[in-house]
Formats: structure tokens, C-alpha cells, sequence
């Protein structure tokens, strides 16, 4: 993953300090995250499940994932902010994270 630095390559000047945005953002509550559940086909006609919206770090996305993995039984990744679910399961999905106490809804078709 490429860090974007806002465009500074090089600084004459001596005195000046690059600030650094290595802070994440912090992850808000449950009942402040909004999930979309999408149903996606992948090369090969192969389906999976697409949950898009999370807020916050990368390490509470991994936890998400393993859980939504744990809760279908099948492998998964995340992908830019993204969890991919292989196979057609949101209505697992939807039904766990509004037990959670996430604002959760299936999108497209």
C-alpha cells in the first residue's frame, strides 16, 4: 500500500518538518457503523458476498472478517476497506451483523 505523502518529493528548506498521518482513524461503535451486503460474481462465475462501509482500522476489519468466516464456514479476504465472503451468503451476514447491533442492509438486485 502506497502512503500519500500530499506530493512532497524533496524540501529545500532546513528547517522544514513533514507531519506524518500514520494515526488511523479510531473505530466507532456498532450502532455508528452502516454496512451494505452486495452479491458480486467474480472470474470463473464464481459468487461472493461483498460487505462495503467499515470505518476504522485494519485490525478491526481482519476481527470482522473471521468472524463473518467462522459464521459461513468458507474463506474470505478484505480488499480496500471491503470483506469478500465467498459464496452467496448475506442473509447470514445481515442476520449477525444486526444482532451485533450494526446498521445493516442488502443493496443491488
Amino acid at each position: 500500500m502506497k502512503k500519500n505523502q500530499g506530493g512532497i518529493v524533496y524540501s529545500t528548506n532546513p528547517s522544514f518538518q513533514f507531519e506524518s498521518q500514520n494515526e488511523e482513524n479510531e473505530t466507532p461503535s456498532n450502532d455508528k457503523q452502516s454496512f451494505k451486503i452486495w452479491l458480486d460474481r467474480k472470474g470463473g462465475n464464481k459468487v461472493v458476498s461483498r460487505v462495503e462501509g467499515f470505518i476504522g482500522k485494519d485490525d478491526d476489519l481482519q476481527k470482522l472478517k473471521k468472524q463473518l468466516q467462522n459464521l459461513c464456514g468458507t474463506g474470505g479476504s478484505t480488499k480496500d476497506g471491503e470483506v469478500l465472503i465467498q459464496g452467496d451468503h448475506r442473509d447470514k451476514i445481515l442476520g449477525f451483523l444486526t444482532k451485533e447491533g450494526y446498521k445493516a442492509k442488502k443493496a443491488g438486485g
